[in-house]
């Protein structure tokens, strides 16, 4: 019993291991886009049809005002 008790928790604690690394390059790899430049609450597309559109605007409802 102690031994497959320790070959399923030894693959299993090398598959966390495996996914965790994976993880962290993926970390590295991706770029970070600028959200917030020049002003805006949302990204701007830098190229395509749609270059200079701003997406994803943020808005946040205060407690101060109607809308």
């Amino acid at each position: 019993m102690q031994k497959r008790m320790h070959a399923i928790l030894s693959r299993f604690s090398q598959s966390k291991a495996k996914e965790k690394r994976e993880r962290m390059l993926n970390h590295v790899l991706v770029k970070s886009v600028d959200t917030n430049a020049n002003g805006t609450s949302g990204y701007t597309v830098k190229n395509g049809p749609n270059k200079g559109k701003v997406l994803k605007h943020i808005t946040v409802k205060h407690p101060n005002r109607n809308y």
